[in-house]
């Protein structure tokens, strides 16, 4: 039972830097950046069934370590971050560039929650509601993203 503990918070908190004391939610979303780029080299529809396993995943986890931890969103649990972070990228040619802006619009948007993100994040509770948010954030700012690429040309 222990070991079960020790890997959902594991797996919940990205290898633990959900601990972090200064900005978790960011150095959690930095751990979707490997994955993405694993994900960009493969083709979309396995992106797309590899991103459904890991939000699938996520919401698990992050439903167990909030009982674990006693609170309803800890911020210790960042798998949501990194989730949602893989979701941003998802589908988009993987570069320094759509990296950095994925990342910056990612987060702008988890953290400033507008409609609808900010609406799942009050009305859903649990595993999904700690992780629906962030994939909703992924969602828009993969979205936005898209369009600035088409924009610029």
């Amino acid at each position: 039972m222990v070991v079960r503990r020790q890997m959902i918070n594991l797996f919940a908190t990205g290898g633990y830097v959900g601990n972090s004391p200064i900005a978790p939610g960011t150095l959690g979303s930095l751990w979707g950046l490997p994955i993405a780029f694993a994900l960009s080299r493969t083709s979309l529809a396995i992106g797309v069934v590899a991103a459904a396993l890991l939000i699938a995943a996520a919401i698990w986890a992050a439903d167990h370590a909030a009982k674990l931890m006693g609170k309803k969103d800890p911020g210790a649990i960042v798998i949501d971050e990194i989730a949602g972070m893989v979701v941003a990228l998802l589908g988009l040619p993987f570069s320094a560039a759509t990296a950095c802006w994925g990342f910056v619009i990612f987060r702008a948007l988890d953290i400033a929650k507008p409609f609808p993100i900010g609406w799942l994040d009050r009305r859903l509770h649990g595993g999904l509601g700690i992780v629906a948010d962030d994939v909703a954030a992924g969602v828009i700012a993969n979205m936005t993203l898209r369009l600035a690429l088409i924009w610029v040309g």
